[in-house]
């Protein structure tokens, strides 16, 4: 698996390479300048803002757990998964472990959130994600096919939304009835886990199988949480609208929703693909000359894109990393001081004979 990670990167970064050589290194880099300081600090902030979108949508399907809480764990899943150099996989699972709370570690009276209760959370938010996604593909091709004509991607991504419905109709079934097939799953998450975090996850891979239960039998909080995904979907459309705005050309919104839309759903299908490197910036290329944009303009999209996504992640990652040291030596200052406070055990002197 690590061969055929390698292999992907590789592969996307010669593909990001040949593109940036086909479009022309000038025109490209002029693109990317002409949006300026000021411009790119707007995407970023508004990339916050659609953020936020997605916290919401997590918090409506768990509203015990909260908003700031789910927030900072949404960051931590979608840095890792764009900005390390792992597939959609190894961001599921960092973001399980940023759900993860110890009581009294993190210096507020919220209760203890453990991993069972914490990959139950990511997974439903995924699953709701992705339900939120397939609409907003299935309205994207739509756009596609009406504002480029015959273009050759509107049958492939089709075909791939519907496999995608198929795929997440077949995925819900397993959280509410495959308690064996979740299992498995866990000790396959397990594999990429510390050892000491892996045992803690098969100990209680019975308590999960209980809790997807709980999460699936209130519907209205999963259909909300589908609603706020799609919103945050449009709104990540609308941020393609504005930084093509920034960059000096002209897009309608429904076109960057057709361009987002088939965008999202080419990365979903390539979801082994670290960060979707390559793909992210072939298909920005293909959609903008759909619509009547130079590809230089398409290639500038996909690298200030990735430009917002460093500008975020790579922070998150590095408070989370602190903030996971701090929680390490909480605990085990807590639990000398637990081994300090013993009584010591009383010796008894026999009396000597005679």
């Amino acid at each position: 698996m690590k061969k055929l990670t390698i292999l992907l990167t590789l592969l996307g970064l010669a593909v990001i390479t040949a593109a940036t050589a086909w479009s022309g290194f000038g025109s490209v880099a002029d693109a990317v300048m002409r949006i300026g300081a000021g411009g790119f600090i707007i995407t970023v902030l508004a990339q916050v803002g659609v953020d936020l979108v997605l916290g919401a949508a997590w918090h409506a399907a768990f509203p015990a757990m909260s908003f700031l809480h789910l927030f900072k764990a949404r960051l931590v899943r979608d840095s890792a998964a764009t900005c390390l150099p792992f597939s959609q996989l190894g961001g599921i699972v960092l973001g399980i472990r940023a759900t993860c709370r110890h009581h009294g570690v993190h210096g507020n009276d919220e209760g203890p959130v453990e991993w069972p209760e914490a990959a139950c959370a990511n997974v439903v938010d995924i699953t709701t994600e992705v339900l939120g996604q397939i609409v907003f593909i299935l309205l994207s091709v739509t756009l596609l096919a009406i504002g480029a004509g015959s273009n050759p991607l509107v049958k492939p991504v089709i075909i791939g939304a519907l496999l995608l419905a198929i795929g997440i109709a077949g995925f819900i079934w397993t959280q509410q009835r495959g308690g064996t097939a979740v299992k498995r799953t866990v000790r396959f998450l397990g594999q990429h886990i510390a050892g000491q975090w892996q045992a803690t996850m098969l100990d209680g891979a019975s308590t999960l199988q209980t809790l997807m239960d709980d999460a699936w039998s209130h519907p209205g909080r999963i259909s909300a949480s589908a609603a706020i995904h799609f919103a945050g979907w449009v709104s990540s459309a609308g941020l393609l609208w504005l930084t093509v705005l920034l960059l000096g050309s002209h897009l309608s919104f429904l076109d960057a929703i057709a361009i987002e839309g088939v965008t999202c759903g080419l990365l979903s299908a390539s979801f082994l693909v670290p960060a979707g490197l390559g793909v992210l910036e072939g298909a920005y290329m293909a959609l903008a000359h759909s619509f009547g944009l130079p590809s230089s303009v398409g290639l500038a999209l996909a690298l200030l894109r990735r430009g917002r996504e460093f500008s975020i992640g790579i922070p998150v990652l590095l408070l989370w990393q602190a903030s996971e040291m701090r929680s390490l030596r909480a605990r085990t200052n807590a639990a000398s001081d637990a081994v300090t406070d013993q009584p010591n055990p009383v010796r008894v002197e026999e009396a000597p004979h005679g």
